[in-house]
């Protein structure tokens, strides 16, 4: 599995930037490429809730299935696929004191073998960094607009 890893601190509390973040309905707002991230049934969060999601990358639009295998509030929430395209991502928040926090994300994914795997990395390889920063960014913007 390719890692990507990255650390951003942002002058917002740390429930607040964790209620963002674990709100799905908030998620393509701010995920690069994320056109899609809904519930599957009714839980919407916590251990063991399930989504649909899809990310446009390019002409490619890639699905998955994820499903929380960590969470705890205000400190962690890890996702993983069960289907579809295969990716994990961790979200830790750590509180900084004097209403900062700072959130550390590994995004992982995984690439089919042969041929097709190899023309969807040279797809998605170079857009894994760009997409990283774009996210952080997105996400420092929206946070900054709840304060």
């Amino acid at each position: 599995m390719i890692h990507v890893r990255h650390s951003a601190v942002a002058p917002i509390p740390l429930d607040v930037a964790f209620a963002y973040v674990d709100d799905h309905r908030t998620v393509p707002e701010w995920m690069f490429g994320v056109n899609r991230f809904e519930p599957v049934g009714a839980q919407v969060s916590g251990l063991g809730a399930v989504f649909d999601a899809a990310m446009q990358i390019g002409p490619k639009s890639l699905g998955s299935r994820l499903e929380i295998v960590e969470w705890e509030r205000d400190r962690v929430i890890v996702l993983s696929s069960v289907s579809g395209f295969r990716t994990s991502s961790s979200w830790n928040f750590i509180d900084l004191g004097n209403g900062h926090s700072r959130l550390d994300v590994d995004f992982g994914y995984e690439l089919p073998g042969g041929l097709a795997g190899r023309a969807l990395g040279m797809l998605i390889e170079p857009v894994v960094g760009t997409a990283v920063r774009q996210t952080e960014q997105a996400l420092r913007t929206r946070l900054g607009q709840l304060v």
